[in-house]
């Protein structure tokens, strides 16, 4: 395993849309696994393959106490959502930033997991938030382009409350 380098804002990789993965290679769980071990480092949340460059549909996810633990989501879709909440948002790609986003209070998704199985997670509150946000760097966004209001310095105190 090894640290990857976060894109940061700016970066035109950032604004791409991911290929599918449509096989689980060696190099894909080492992406993997690079990924949680970068992610946790910068104490995230949530890390998607294109934060490091890589341009696969492949995101990782740990919200800590109380969520699934390290989820490794590969070609996820989100097949169902319901409900709104609103609430500041940082991402590893806009360091020490944060904002104000409007996102689903629940959210089902499709993806596979490193065996190449098919799986379904739900989640709710900051889950189904980690879950939006990384979904969007897939597709080329940024959690920026959906903020309400103007971006502020994020605190220590909203780090939990989102920042990836």
């Amino acid at each position: 395993m090894a640290l990857r380098e976060i894109r940061t804002e700016g970066d035109p990789v950032l604004n791409k849309v991911c290929r599918p993965i449509t096989e689980v290679t060696p190099r894909i769980r080492e992406l993997a696994a690079d990924m949680l071990e970068t992610m946790n480092f910068a104490e995230g949340v949530g890390l998607a393959a294109p934060q490091v460059g890589i341009l696969r549909r492949l995101v990782v996810i740990d919200i800590g106490e109380g969520g699934p633990g390290p989820l490794v989501l590969i070609n996820p879709e989100i097949c169902e959502s319901s409900g709104s909440q609103t609430g500041d948002e940082g991402c590893l790609s806009v360091p020490g930033m944060a904002g104000a986003v409007t996102r689903p209070n629940y959210v089902k998704v499709k993806a596979r997991n490193l065996d190449f199985e098919e799986i379904e997670v739900e989640g709710e509150g900051l889950l189904a938030r980690a879950l939006c946000h990384e979904l969007d760097h897939l597709d080329g966004k940024l959690y920026v382009s959906l903020v309400e209001g103007e971006l502020h310095p994020a605190d220590a105190q909203e780090d939990e409350d989102g920042n990836e």
